[in-house]
């Protein structure tokens, strides 16, 4: 009997992570284009955005598309999704650092990270 509740009680995190990681990168991702939640150019390093052959809003409507394939992909195949959006989570979090701006933004991306990281390994278990 503990066995069947520990197993539901790892489907119900499984579930909470994966919906969390459908939800938040389509809903960021899909406010790359309208900047309701933020203004996000801001996050982008400036010594990254004067490499860009394009503008940062451009940049950031390309990282929008991005975000928004990651959900979907955690939506229909939640380990290769998580690794994914944990990678992703991971660079974002690596240039705000090495920009050492935003790291409170940062320090949360790697906790995500971590967060994405986890989902991917127990979607493996709860099948």
């Amino acid at each position: 009997m503990e066995s069947n509740n520990s197993q539901q009680s790892l489907k119900q995190t499984f579930n909470l992570l994966k919906y969390t990681f459908v939800i938040v990168p389509i809903v960021a991702g899909a406010d790359k284009f309208t900047n309701l939640l933020t203004h996000w150019e801001q996050y982008v390093n400036p010594s990254i955005a004067g490499l860009l052959p394009f503008s940062a809003s451009v940049f950031m409507m390309i990282v929008g598309i991005i975000e928004i394939a990651a959900g979907i992909i955690v939506l229909k195949k939640a380990e290769i999704g998580g690794y994914i959006v944990a990678g992703w989570l991971t660079v974002v979090a690596l240039t705000l650092l090495i920009g050492f701006n935003y790291l409170d933004v940062a320090v949360r991306d790697l906790v995500m990270a971590i967060s994405a990281l986890s989902m991917a390994r127990i979607s493996k278990i709860v099948k």
